[in-house]
């Protein structure tokens, strides 16, 4: 009897490890290298431990806050680069989305571009932000 007590242990904790590895979530990239890495991250989902989600979304809301926050210190108003001043690349409407909306609407539009999936990240959330967040054409001056 006690023969059969270890082998009914061991044969009940290989089932249950197999289960276990069969509704295990899939692991997030650790660095989002790319537009697809990045969408992983940033789209909303109960496929991932609360605690895993919680790491998911604050990467995902630091890497677009960065991006943001970089192209508005490129991209000031009234800043003099040479001859000219660039133009932004997007222009965030008023009331700005917050940083949640802009993620979810990245990793939706990731789904819709999987050519661009294997851009980089960056890349990607310029792409989208300009497709997204256009911003208005200049009024041309009459040519007197």
């Amino acid at each position: 009897m006690k023969a059969r007590v270890p082998a009914a242990l061991l044969a009940f904790a290989a089932l249950s490890s197999a289960a276990h590895a069969q509704t295990a979530p899939a692991p997030l990239p650790i660095h989002a290298r790319t537009v697809a890495e990045l969408a992983a991250i940033c789209a909303p989902g109960p496929t991932i431990g609360p605690v895993m989600r919680l790491e998911a979304i604050a990467y995902c809301q630091g890497f677009l806050t960065a991006a943001g926050q970089y192209h508005a210190a490129v991209h000031r108003p009234g800043a003099r680069r040479g001859a000219a001043q660039r133009p932004p690349v997007f222009c965030l409407p008023t009331p700005a989305p917050s940083v949640a909306q802009v993620g979810i609407g990245f990793a939706e539009w990731a789904a819709t571009q999987p050519q661009r999936a294997g851009e980089p990240a960056l890349e990607g959330v310029l792409r989208f932000a300009r497709a997204t967040y256009p911003c208005p054409t200049p009024a041309r001056r009459a040519a007197r």
